[in-house]
């Protein structure tokens, strides 16, 4: 069985001009600090082809003719220049790191930016651990690929012309004899190249499977646990774990072959240069100083073509990863925003679906059909067998999806047509699930929004009854509540919930099964916390236990997505429809469950 989530798609490592030019785009706004990142490598690399020459300057000039005074002011030379390229290298350092973070910020919010206007089905196609994959392990590898690779490169380019140029002019004979080894070096790089990016891509892609193992089974722990499935999942993860280090084991291997191999050419080269130009210098045909000089190019040579390697393969991972960053960066809004949209001064809440279809997938339609009118104000239930449709009218309402067939309109506006944040800002939707953020219970009803004042907020929170166990946590109203609000009840956090809703004061309301995992008490405190919510704004209550829903002003019953009926509490039952046997049968199941209750 294959691990989970292991369906991360194969991208390009190899060098694409497309993605290098979107790359470079990236540096645009910073563009002064990478030109003078440039220029001070620039003049560390010229600075540093000088100290072979001034060596042979003094063992040819001053060493060979006893002149004191003169080594003494070479070396003074050479330590000052020393100095000038520690300052210099410090400077472009500080500059490269610099305009690599710069970059990553700015491409991180830009993603994070992004993901957030990214609609539901995207989330759906995308385990949430691959898309931290995204923004976390693909940045890195472009802040590396930006620190050390693009300037890099550019600086071991000067480096190895400057080096070639200075021994050629120097004795281009003796040049040409410590370039025999350059064929057999081109065909250990190529190598090495093949296998590292082999290994590098696969390393990419058990990373990502990894992320996406650990996000979805450390959030349903509790459920691993409950089903004792820790072997198994153990087991899985020990598959995933074993891959990716057999991945970066491989690439270790190969560093470990080409690194040597280099060695040892760079040996064989100076070995070369010790014998032919040792015997230059016996015969005269050549200084001493010029023979030492060659052996200190001869071991600067190699080191840029090593970092090469190292920094080519940064490079191929970079496309890698700049097409996966590129490819989310590109992925279309599904729910796209309006070219002039509407923003009302006023919501008034008039909701109407007018022959509504949908499907998620297109052979397994959702919703036939359905059409249904809210006047401003008004409550209205959706019951039905779980399938039914009613979750998906509500994520058509606030538009996490759109509509395949027919249209919704608020206010007589198609709400594809509404400013979107101007209709999400007006509707609230108290969901089954409730989500909470880590932090105090006050931030968690009020969101941040600069429009939701604390005085709403504490109004809120007594309004739906839930001062009273709020304030006996640790630190009250001010206590963190963690991930997921993990202090809190199921029933604590569904009245949290309301009073989110009501401190934002919503126009609509959308209860989606907000009572169904609660006791029959907090059922209790529910009810009456629901009546000061809907007071005043048009609401949709999606219900799972039809004793809750019996102050509304009509009830919607669906049935495989077809509206059926629709009428008040005591007309459905009076029908003796699909409602009548819901109502019956939950009546029975509550008549069971007292039964088996000891008194």
């Amino acid at each position: 069985m294959p691990p989970l989530h292991e369906d991360e798609p194969l991208y390009r490592t190899t060098i694409d001009r497309r993605l290098v030019t979107r790359l470079l785009a990236l540096t645009a706004p910073h563009r002064r600090i990478l030109i003078g990142s440039v220029l001070l490598l620039i003049a560390v690399s010229l600075a540093e082809l000088a100290f072979p020459l001034l060596m042979k300057t003094g063992i040819d000039r001053y060493i060979r003719n006893h002149d004191v005074r003169g080594l003494a002011g070479l070396s003074g030379i050479y330590f000052a220049l020393l100095i000038v390229v520690f300052v210099l290298r410090y400077l472009q350092t500080v500059l490269t790191q610099g305009l690599g973070q710069k970059i990553m910020y700015d491409l991180r919010a830009r993603l994070f930016g992004h993901v957030q206007t990214l609609s539901a089905p995207y989330f759906e196609r995308n385990p949430v651990g691959r898309v931290m994959t995204r923004l976390t392990g693909d940045v890195e590898v472009l802040n590396e690929l930006f620190t050390s690779g693009f300037v890099s490169i550019f600086g071991d380019v000067v480096i190895l012309i400057g080096i070639v140029t200075m021994m050629l002019v120097l004795d281009w004979r003796l040049a040409l004899a410590s370039f025999l080894v350059l064929p057999p070096l081109i065909w250990a790089t190529l190598g090495f190249r093949s296998r590292v990016r082999e290994a590098y891509t696969t390393i990419r892609i058990k990373v990502a499977a990894m992320n996406a193992f650990l996000q979805e089974h450390l959030t349903g722990i509790s459920l691993v646990q409950l089903f004792r499935r820790e072997g198994a999942s153990s087991r899985q993860f020990d598959r995933l774990n074993s891959d990716h280090r057999d991945a970066f084991l491989r690439s270790v291997q190969a560093y470990a072959v080409y690194f040597p191999v280099v060695e040892f050419l760079e040996s064989a080269a100076v070995a070369l240069i010790l014998g032919y130009g040792g015997t230059r210098v016996l015969s005269k045909t050549l200084t001493l100083g010029a023979l030492v000089a060659f052996i200190q190019y001869s071991e600067r040579f190699f080191r840029p073509i090593r970092d090469l390697s190292e920094r080519f393969n940064v490079l191929q991972g970079a496309m890698a990863s700049s097409e996966r960053i590129f490819e989310l960066l590109d992925t279309p809004v599904e729910v796209p925003l309006p070219a002039v949209p509407a923003v009302p001064d006023r919501l008034q809440g008039e909701i109407v679906l007018d022959h509504v279809s949908f499907a998620y997938k297109e052979d397994e339609p959702v919703l036939h059909d359905v059409s249904f009118r809210v006047a401003p104000g008004e409550a209205v239930a959706i019951v039905g067998h779980t399938g039914a449709g009613k979750t998906t009218i509500a994520s058509l309402l606030v538009r996490f999806y759109d509509v395949r067939a027919g249209a919704i309109r608020v206010d007589g506006v198609d709400i594809r047509g509404w400013d979107l944040a101007v209709l999400r800002r007006r509707i609230a939707v108290v969901p089954q699930d409730v989500f909470l953020f880590s932090g105090s219970a006050i931030r968690n009803i009020g969101l941040r929004d600069p429009q939701t004042t604390p005085a709403r907020v504490e109004q809120a929170i007594t309004a739906v009854e839930a001062r009273d166990f709020l304030e006996r946590l640790p630190q009250g109203l001010e206590t963190e509540l963690r991930e997921r609000g993990n202090l809190l009840s199921v029933g604590q956090k569904q009245l949290l919930s309301f009073a989110r809703a009501l401190a934002h004061d919503p126009a609509i309301l959308i209860l989606d099964e907000a009572t169904s995992s609660v006791d029959s008490q907090t059922e209790i405190r529910i009810r009456e916390a629901l009546r000061v919510l809907i007071r005043g704004r048009t609401s949709l209550v999606i219900a799972h236990r039809l004793s809750t829903i019996r102050h509304v002003d009509r009830i919607i019953v669906l049935h495989k997505g077809r509206l059926v009926d629709e009428g008040t509490h005591e007309e459905l039952l009076a029908r003796g429809g699909i409602y009548a046997k819901l109502y019956q049968l939950e009546f029975k199941l509550q008549e069971e469950e007292e039964e088996r209750t000891p008194a």
